[in-house]
């Protein structure tokens, strides 16, 4: 038998300290814990998340409506169905349809939704598609490009 073999046998567990039973026992009078102040107490020490008095992380976070995001990318919107009403092979840019009245404002580049039905064959240009706007035009017989003023190539 060596040194090194000799452990505790499996399951078998190393009794707790007995805090405050007098000088003899190792950990009497103030159990190991030093003399006053806030972790001396009896019971838990701080919460989970204390920060000592600072505003915690949980209170300084925004609640209940998400994170807003910083640099937000701002699009003009319209829905496929809303070009239904232009005449075929017409070429769709945000000037033209800010001239054709179906745009008031704009509020950024454009970018083309899929809600409606688009019956019509357009050469759309635009600074995005959704999937389903994509497909709605494509289906139709009209092409989808991605503008160059938007910083994107041209698909």
């Amino acid at each position: 038998m060596r040194l090194n073999d000799a452990i505790p046998k499996p399951g078998s567990r190393k009794r707790g300290r007995r805090l405050g039973r007098g000088i003899s026992a190792g950990q009497g009078a103030s159990s190991g814990k030093g003399m006053r102040g806030q972790n001396s107490r009896s019971g838990r020490s701080t919460r989970p998340g204390f920060e000592g008095g600072q505003n915690p992380l949980y209170r300084r976070l925004p609640k209940l409506k998400g994170f807003p995001l910083v640099n937000r990318k701002q699009y003009t919107t319209i829905n496929v169905g809303q070009l239904a009403s232009l005449s075929a092979n017409t070429e769709v840019t945000l000037n033209s349809l800010l001239e054709a009245g179906l745009l008031t404002g704009s509020r950024g580049p454009l970018k083309i939704l899929g809600h409606g039905e688009l019956n019509v064959a357009l050469r759309i240009e635009a600074a995005a598609f959704t999937q389903g706007a994509r497909t709605k035009i494509e289906a139709a017989g009209g092409t989808c490009q991605l503008s160059v003023n938007s910083k994107q190539l041209s698909v």
